[in-house]
């Protein structure tokens, strides 16, 4: 048994999904010029088992779903170009096909928390005499 064994879920998929996503981060920060994906972020890439396909998840500073829509939409059409260009840094035979998709989840989590400050607030409201004792239940 080898001494120097990898840490499990660290397999060669985790490392190339690793490597596309610093990457890509690099090509969208210095090399796309699309003012529509300069904000994006690449949040997550899973890659399949065969390297033949790289789901790219993606998120955008301070932008709306339209403006996810959008820039998915820019991405795809770019990926040829990304494809390439990180198939010159990539140590495979092939590069996997890039798919992008916009993630909302952090939109999700904020207007969560605004709904939830909310309710608290409303509830404040209409139980004062809660904060005044230090009755929070």
């Amino acid at each position: 048994m080898s001494r120097h064994r990898r840490p499990q879920g660290f397999n060669r998929t985790d490392r190339v999904a690793d490597q596309i996503q610093r990457e890509l981060s690099r090509l969208l920060q210095f090399e796309m010029k699309d003012p529509r994906v300069n904000l994006a972020t690449i949040q997550d890439v899973t890659v399949s088992r065969d390297l033949s396909y790289a789901e790219v998840y993606f998120t955008l500073l301070g932008q709306g779903e339209e403006a996810g829509a959008e820039a998915e939409e820019v991405l795809t059409k770019a990926s040829g170009f990304l494809r390439s260009s990180l198939a010159q840094g990539l140590n495979t035979r092939t590069t996997p096909k890039l798919r992008f998709h916009y993630d909302m989840t952090p939109e999700r989590a904020a207007h969560l928390s605004q709904l939830i400050d909310e309710a608290r607030a409303e509830d404040r409201e209409l139980r004062p005499e809660d904060d005044e004792t230090g009755n929070n239940e």
